[in-house]
Protein backbone atom coordinates (compact mmCIF):
# COMPACT_ATOMS: atom_id res chain seq x y z
CA UNK A 1 0.00 0.00 0.00
CA UNK A 2 1.73 3.43 -0.98
CA UNK A 3 -1.16 5.66 0.55
CA UNK A 4 -3.34 4.16 0.99
CA UNK A 5 -4.20 2.69 -1.75
CA UNK A 6 -2.50 -0.78 -3.43
CA UNK A 7 0.04 -0.57 -5.86
CA UNK A 8 2.79 -2.96 -7.04
CA UNK A 9 5.56 -3.26 -9.43
CA UNK A 10 7.46 -5.13 -11.47
CA UNK A 11 11.42 -4.55 -10.89
CA UNK A 12 14.12 -6.32 -9.88
CA UNK A 13 13.79 -7.19 -6.00
CA UNK A 14 17.02 -4.81 -5.51
CA UNK A 15 15.66 -1.99 -6.97
CA UNK A 16 15.70 0.47 -3.87
CA UNK A 17 12.06 2.30 -3.03
CA UNK A 18 13.06 5.66 -4.28
CA UNK A 19 13.36 4.09 -8.16
CA UNK A 20 10.52 2.43 -7.93
CA UNK A 21 8.22 5.13 -6.51
CA UNK A 22 9.85 7.61 -8.84
CA UNK A 23 10.51 6.15 -11.89
CA UNK A 24 7.57 3.16 -11.97
CA UNK A 25 4.68 5.01 -10.06
CA UNK A 26 5.45 8.71 -10.78
CA UNK A 27 5.30 9.72 -7.08
CA UNK A 28 8.03 12.63 -7.52
CA UNK A 29 7.75 14.06 -4.06
CA UNK A 30 10.51 11.69 -2.87
CA UNK A 31 14.05 13.39 -4.01
CA UNK A 32 17.25 11.58 -4.58
CA UNK A 33 19.98 13.38 -2.64
CA UNK A 34 22.71 11.30 -2.40
CA UNK A 35 22.00 7.75 -3.02
CA UNK A 36 23.62 6.38 0.47
CA UNK A 37 20.71 7.29 3.13
CA UNK A 38 23.01 10.05 4.24
CA UNK A 39 21.09 13.27 3.29
CA UNK A 40 16.81 12.46 4.06
CA UNK A 41 15.84 13.84 0.70
CA UNK A 42 14.57 10.79 0.02
CA UNK A 43 12.39 9.93 3.40
CA UNK A 44 9.55 8.10 3.11
CA UNK A 45 7.19 6.27 6.18
CA UNK A 46 7.32 2.48 5.85
CA UNK A 47 4.99 1.50 9.01
CA UNK A 48 5.23 5.16 10.31
CA UNK A 49 8.72 4.92 10.33
CA UNK A 50 10.97 7.24 8.82
CA UNK A 51 12.97 5.35 6.43
CA UNK A 52 15.58 6.52 3.48
CA UNK A 53 13.56 5.10 0.32
CA UNK A 54 17.44 5.18 -1.49
CA UNK A 55 18.72 2.50 0.28
CA UNK A 56 15.36 0.11 0.82
CA UNK A 57 14.82 -2.30 -1.12
CA UNK A 58 12.01 -3.01 -2.35
CA UNK A 59 12.12 -6.36 -1.71
CA UNK A 60 11.82 -5.90 2.11
CA UNK A 61 8.51 -3.96 1.85
CA UNK A 62 5.64 -6.70 1.13
CA UNK A 63 2.39 -5.91 3.27
CA UNK A 64 4.49 -2.40 4.56
CA UNK A 65 2.24 0.74 4.53
CA UNK A 66 4.43 3.16 2.79
CA UNK A 67 3.47 6.85 2.99
CA UNK A 68 5.20 9.48 0.60
CA UNK A 69 4.68 13.54 0.84
CA UNK A 70 2.14 12.66 -2.04
CA UNK A 71 -0.13 11.01 0.99
CA UNK A 72 -0.33 14.45 3.15
CA UNK A 73 -3.86 14.99 2.29
CA UNK A 74 -4.95 12.12 3.96
CA UNK A 75 -2.90 12.15 6.87
CA UNK A 76 -3.72 14.45 9.34
CA UNK A 77 -0.14 14.84 11.16
CA UNK A 78 1.81 15.06 8.01
CA UNK A 79 -0.87 17.61 7.00
CA UNK A 80 0.04 19.52 10.07
CA UNK A 81 3.40 19.20 9.53
CA UNK A 82 3.68 20.12 6.44
CA UNK A 83 1.24 23.36 7.29
CA UNK A 84 3.54 24.44 9.95
CA UNK A 85 6.03 24.62 6.67
CA UNK A 86 4.77 26.89 4.74
CA UNK A 87 3.89 29.06 7.82
CA UNK A 88 7.24 29.70 9.14
CA UNK A 89 8.62 29.78 5.80
CA UNK A 90 10.80 26.73 5.83
CA UNK A 91 11.42 26.36 1.71
CA UNK A 92 13.89 28.38 0.05
CA UNK A 93 15.16 25.90 -2.69
CA UNK A 94 12.48 23.28 -1.39
CA UNK A 95 14.11 20.28 -2.62
CA UNK A 96 15.25 18.51 0.40
CA UNK A 97 11.81 19.92 2.34
CA UNK A 98 9.62 16.44 1.47
CA UNK A 99 12.44 14.61 3.03
CA UNK A 100 12.54 17.00 6.08
CA UNK A 101 8.36 16.91 6.30
CA UNK A 102 8.67 13.51 6.56
CA UNK A 103 11.17 13.14 8.97
CA UNK A 104 9.89 16.05 11.11
CA UNK A 105 6.20 13.98 11.23
CA UNK A 106 7.38 10.67 12.21
CA UNK A 107 9.25 12.09 15.17
CA UNK A 108 6.06 13.81 16.09
CA UNK A 109 4.89 11.21 15.88
CA UNK A 110 6.45 9.98 19.22
CA UNK A 111 7.49 13.34 20.54
CA UNK A 112 4.52 15.53 20.99
CA UNK A 113 6.10 18.12 22.87
CA UNK A 114 10.09 18.25 21.89
CA UNK A 115 12.77 20.82 23.24
CA UNK A 116 14.97 22.08 21.00
CA UNK A 117 17.80 19.44 21.58
CA UNK A 118 15.79 16.80 20.78
CA UNK A 119 14.58 18.19 17.45
CA UNK A 120 18.08 18.57 16.54
CA UNK A 121 18.52 14.93 17.36
CA UNK A 122 15.84 13.79 15.75
CA UNK A 123 16.69 15.96 11.92
CA UNK A 124 20.03 15.49 12.00
CA UNK A 125 20.94 13.62 8.83
CA UNK A 126 18.39 15.59 7.18
CA UNK A 127 20.81 18.18 5.29
CA UNK A 128 19.34 21.50 4.27
CA UNK A 129 22.06 23.30 1.51
CA UNK A 130 20.22 26.53 2.07
CA UNK A 131 20.41 26.12 5.81
CA UNK A 132 17.04 26.16 7.10
CA UNK A 133 17.15 24.66 10.37
CA UNK A 134 15.93 27.77 12.58
CA UNK A 135 13.01 27.86 10.58
CA UNK A 136 12.48 24.06 10.53
CA UNK A 137 12.69 23.74 14.24
CA UNK A 138 9.81 26.84 14.58
CA UNK A 139 7.73 24.91 12.28
CA UNK A 140 8.06 21.76 14.25
CA UNK A 141 7.15 23.37 17.36
CA UNK A 142 4.64 25.16 15.72
CA UNK A 143 3.26 21.95 14.61
CA UNK A 144 3.26 20.13 17.73
CA UNK A 145 1.18 23.01 19.57
CA UNK A 146 -1.35 22.51 16.78
CA UNK A 147 -1.47 18.34 17.93
CA UNK A 148 -1.69 19.44 21.40
CA UNK A 149 -4.24 21.99 21.39
CA UNK A 150 -6.13 19.86 18.80
CA UNK A 151 -5.51 16.88 21.48
CA UNK A 152 -6.61 19.16 24.21
CA UNK A 153 -9.69 20.04 22.47
CA UNK A 154 -11.21 16.37 21.61
CA UNK A 155 -10.83 15.18 25.28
Amino acid sequence: MINGKPHSVEAPDTMPLLWALRDLLDFNGTKYGCGKGLCGACTVHVNGEAVRSCVTPISSLQNKEITTIEGADGNTLLKTVQEAWYDEDVPQCGYCQSGQIMNAAAFLSKNKNPDDDAINTAMNGNLCRCGTYVRVRRAIKKAAEKINGEQGSEN
